[in-house]
């Protein structure tokens, strides 16, 4: 949780707000992981998918306009209890 802190840290010291946050993960090329993660976001979150050329993960970056860097943490705080996640 000192990643989360720190970056919260850094958002709240050098952004205006609201922003369009970029997030990134890799996630196993399972269809109900892929589901979780994009659930963490709204319907008007832009949502791209890239498979690996093994297949056997897919990397999900989503863009949303985010309020404040609490909304931010809490998006990773959800994700990190999806299995097998990494948060880029």
């Amino acid at each position: 949780m000192d990643k989360l802190h720190s970056l919260k840290k850094q958002l709240d010291a050098n952004t205006n707000w609201p922003l369009i946050y970029m997030f990134k993960f890799i996630v196993p090329a399972e269809i109900e992981k892929i589901a979780l993660v994009e659930a963490l976001f709204d319907s008007n979150a832009t949502i791209y998918r890239n498979e690996s050329k093994s297949g056997k993960f897919i990397s999900i970056t989503a863009k949303q306009e985010m309020d404040s860097s609490t909304d931010i943490i809490d998006v990773y705080q959800k994700a990190s209890s999806i299995e097998n996640i990494l948060a880029l």
